[in-house]
């Protein structure tokens, strides 16, 4: 709590500086964007600054990587955006961090997305995309960057760490449980780990009312962010996701998002049954969303219904949903609410009996934020977890994140 405090500190003084630096900032986003050949050719070059704490128990909650209960974790994410012409697009996203997911290791750069995107008719009922990117699947997803997110983390859904792993196949229903319980929880995978960059190929599109997107991607939902690049995880057992979105009037929007992928990685396959590959595991997801929007109230759901095909083990499944809510208070100050649960079902111990595969799990999350100018915010967040099976083990969650963009 006191890390949290003094971080909060540090970030209202760091405040001043930014809104007298504002003007600055403004004259660097210009800087950085570019025209050529009678503005047919347009580049832009942007990014943000985050500066994050945390504050939380052992074990750290979600997809957090840390054995200390206080973490510190900047990050540096570019965006390079290309325009040419009316129809093709591209997008390269980089970032300089400590890991994908917040960690205490070491500085590590990546190349997150890079994307090629074709739309041939103006009225966008098609476009063609290729390369590196977020899943189609949901609604979280296109929100799910630090300026948007009203949050610092991601609903319990796209970071709750399950009992299936992507390495090695359990040797027994009993091994399926037990595992995830004695070993680094690193080794496992969520239903959807984050935003999902995996590569692959995508079209999407809107017709009147209804708006469509399917993708084949090089790997599942649930996989690893190791796992998303083509020359880690090629496509010889792809991931095919879509969503259906219906928007009746400005207020609401709603869709129904499905997925079938292989969830093993190439390392798991001399730990499958004999005569059994990597394409007979699927993790299967159905999905549905809804988000309402009226004058400073945003409103945003999303229920999950997961299963993936265990080997020697049979089908486990899980539900997870999250209701999420943002008020503006002013143009500068806003408040979100989220509640989170997953439901962990059972399955069949061998011996005319079951095991419940994963602990129940309920979270609230709270934030507040305030945006000091176009270019910074700040963001604190309480979240409050709950076991409501096996042990009831809590944990709370204090965070607080600072935000430039330029």
């Amino acid at each position: 709590m006191k890390l949290v405090a003094a971080l909060s500190l540090c970030f209202l003084a760091c405040t001043a500086r930014a809104l007298d630096t504002d003007d600055l900032l403004d004259r660097v986003d210009a800087a950085l964007s570019m025209a050529a050949f009678q503005d047919n050719v347009r580049l832009r070059l942007s990014g943000t600054i985050d500066v994050e704490g945390y504050h939380f128990q052992q074990p750290a909650p979600g997809l957090i990587d840390s054995n200390i209960d206080n973490l510190f974790n900047p990050r540096l994410t570019l965006f390079l955006d290309a325009q040419i012409g009316s129809q093709v697009y591209v997008f390269v996203q980089s970032r300089l961090d400590r890991g994908f997911d917040p960690s205490d290791h070491g500085a590590q750069v990546r190349l997150d997305e890079y994307a090629l995107r074709f739309t041939p008719w103006k009225d966008g009922r098609f476009t063609l995309q290729v390369g590196k990117f977020a899943t189609v699947v949901g609604n979280w997803v296109p929100r799910h960057l630090s300026w948007e997110n009203p949050f610092i983390n991601a609903p319990l859904v796209y970071e709750n760490i399950t009992a299936v792993g992507d390495k090695s196949a359990p040797a027994s229903p009993q091994d399926f449980v037990r595992s995830f319980e004695a070993n680094a929880k690193y080794e496992f995978n969520p239903v959807i780990w984050g935003p999902s960059y995996a590569s692959g190929i995508s079209v999407s599109g809107r017709l009147g009312r209804f708006d469509y997107a399917a993708e084949m991607k090089n790997s599942s939902l649930s996989s690893r962010p190791e796992s998303w690049n083509a020359t880690e995880t090629d496509f010889d057992h792809p991931s095919f996701n879509a969503r259906l979105g219906f928007r009746p009037n400005q207020m609401w929007n709603f869709g129904i998002s499905g997925s079938d992928g292989a969830y093993f990685r190439s390392e798991a396959e001399p730990t499958l049954p004999r005569g059994r590959d990597l394409g007979d595991f699927r993790e299967l997801v159905l999905g549905q969303d809804a988000s309402f929007a009226w004058h400073h109230l945003q409103v945003w759901a999303e229920f999950y219904e997961a299963r993936f095909e265990v080997p020697r083990v049979g089908d486990a499944d899980t539900l997870a949903y999250y209701f999420e809510a943002k008020y503006k208070f002013t143009p500068q100050l806003f408040g979100a609410l989220r509640w989170n649960q997953q439901i962990f079902g059972s399955v069949d111990d061998g011996r005319k009996g079951s095991l419940r595969w994963g602990q129940d799990l309920g979270r609230i999350d709270a934030a507040i934020g305030y945006r000091f100018s176009s270019h910074a915010q700040l963001k604190l967040q309480y979240s409050f977890q709950h076991e409501t099976t096996g042990p009831h083990d809590d944990n709370h969650l204090l965070a607080a994140q600072f935000t430039v963009r330029f």
